[in-house]
């Protein structure tokens, strides 16, 4: 079973790219974030001509906003909290009916968190340390978890390698400290990292650059800020895993590259 994210940036303009990510990998699942689409005028036949009749979307206009897209029927859960009380669109769920039972998959898009790492001179980043510490503390909660998988645009970059220069990004959003343990705590409350169970810790790993390099390619200052995390019992199903790096040359494309990883369900 092949489950594919991306942080779309707009399903809507990318459409079309969308399903180019469909010819080139052939996902079973994909989860994608910042559709940017209220649920009203979500384009539900895109996905239906793409092979995917299977649904769920959580959306609002211009920002934000998750869907999780299927070939194999699924049925929504609705169990999670409204994180932070703020109704934005972060979070949809679904379980799969996916060989050997269901699969339970949440697709996240967790805040930017603005520019400046202080709580008290910018609200959005103290918005972005109590939205994992929810998290976080929301899924410790559910003890015992078992085949289910995490994806999305979780907006940090945890470790010393998922950015192009540890040293110089400890004060930039996305790899601060209180950011980085806040993600590793949630992660390590039921998760295992699925892209470095492949990629050893000491290499390189990115899935974003920024818009602001004109050539991405050479200056590569990338950052790890999409993720794959699955519960302990499926590690030993992962096989595999894509990172479609050349998705960022893509005609009017999106910051973020598709991500996917096969299970051996």
């Amino acid at each position: 079973m092949r489950i594919a994210t991306w942080n779309i940036n707009s399903l809507r303009l990318r459409m079309g790219l969308l399903g180019e990510l469909v010819r080139e990998l052939d996902p079973d699942v994909i989860c994608l974030q910042e559709t940017k689409v209220p649920n009203e005028l979500f384009p539900a036949a895109g996905p239906v001509e793409l092979g995917y009749p299977h649904v769920a979307y959580q959306g609002m206009k211009g920002y934000n906003g998750v869907a999780i897209l299927s070939r194999l029927p699924i049925q929504r859960l609705d169990i999670a909290p409204d994180w932070c009380g703020k109704g934005d669109c972060r979070h949809v769920a679904v379980t799969v009916d996916a060989p050997g039972g269901p699969l339970e998959i949440h697709d996240f898009y967790v805040p930017a968190g603005g520019d400046v790492p202080d709580r008290e001179a910018n609200p959005k980043y103290g918005h972005k340390l109590d939205f994992i510490a929810e998290t976080r503390n929301w899924f410790a909660a559910r003890q015992g978890l078992t085949r289910t998988v995490l994806v999305g645009d979780l907006n940090i970059a945890p470790l010393e390698h998922d950015v192009w220069s540890h040293k110089q990004l400890l004060d930039v959003v996305s790899h601060t400290p209180p950011e980085t343990e806040g993600l590793n705590a949630w992660m390590a409350a039921g998760f295992v990292d699925a892209l470095r169970h492949f990629v050893p810790d000491d290499q390189k790993l990115y899935t974003w650059w920024s818009y602001r390099n004109k050539d991405w390619k050479v200056a590569n200052r990338g950052r790890r800020l999409d993720h794959v995390w699955v519960t302990p019992d499926l590690r030993p199903a992962l096989k595999q895993h894509t990172i479609l790096t050349h998705a960022r040359d893509w005609e009017r494309g999106s910051d973020h590259v598709p991500v996917c990883v096969d299970l051996a369900l």
